[in-house]
């Protein structure tokens, strides 16, 4: 067997403590969970969010919200300890609320903006946001968002998505659907029987109706982005 030289030991040396570095770097975040009292046959409402939204429909009367925030930086234990004002004034400054207002549950985010220039390369925001939702199954749900992904799952309600960039997953046990879906840079698949054409230069369109007189609807607008309709096996 060859021996290993001394520059491939310190090679390899080298590669073990930046993946030993590496295994201990993270991103500082903070996490909140809120239940709610949700109107029976109400509105779940969702204004300027940005990052990951999973929507569930569950068996519970009331609403469970899980906000996860975290810093787009990667930083090890001495980092995070050493600068952990700055990581908890970022985190802070990323505002979301969640309200009951009559027949509606209001979830509002506020956040300070980067500047225009920069938006391209470290995004709208300077914090990643996930939001971890359970509604009752019958809830309607109506969602803007500005860019990341939206998930919905079993929700029998009217759902309304209009995202400017990312993309949207909606899953549904198979029946009668309304659906009205459009990327206009993107992709529209859908396991449902629909019409779907594609635009003149890009983007895609979807639309499918259904025989019953009552059919779950859904409203889907992506601008850059695709679109998934899936139904639940």
């Amino acid at each position: 067997m060859m021996p290993i030289s001394r520059f491939t030991s310190i090679v390899l040396l080298a590669t073990c403590l930046v993946h030993a570095e590496d295994m201990n770097a993270q991103r500082p975040e903070s996490s909140n969970t809120q239940s709610l009292d949700f109107p029976a046959g109400g509105v779940l409402h969702m204004t300027n969010a940005i990052g990951e939204i999973t929507v569930e429909g569950w068996d519970q009367p009331g609403m469970e919200i899980t906000v996860i925030k975290s810093s787009k930086n990667v930083v090890d234990d001495k980092q995070k300890n050493r600068d952990k004002a700055t990581y908890t004034k970022e985190l802070d400054a990323m505002k979301v609320t969640a309200e009951r207002k009559g027949d509606e549950v209001l979830v509002l985010t506020s956040y300070p903006k980067h500047e225009v220039f920069a938006r391209p390369f470290f995004g709208r925001a300077y914090v990643d946001v996930e939001y971890r939702i359970k509604v009752p199954r019958a809830a309607r749900v109506n969602i803007d968002q500005y860019s990341g992904e939206t998930h919905i799952e079993n929700i029998s309600g009217e759902i309304r998505v209009n995202a400017v960039r990312g993309e949207i997953t909606v899953r549904e046990p198979d029946g009668q659907y309304s659906i009205q879906a459009r990327s206009k840079f993107g992709a529209v698949t859908s396991d449902f029987t629909g019409t779907e054409k594609s635009r003149k230069l890009f983007g895609e369109t979807f639309a499918a109706s259904a025989q019953s007189t009552t059919p779950q609807k859904l409203f889907l607008t992506i601008g850059y982005g695709d679109i998934l309709i899936l139904k639940i096996h």
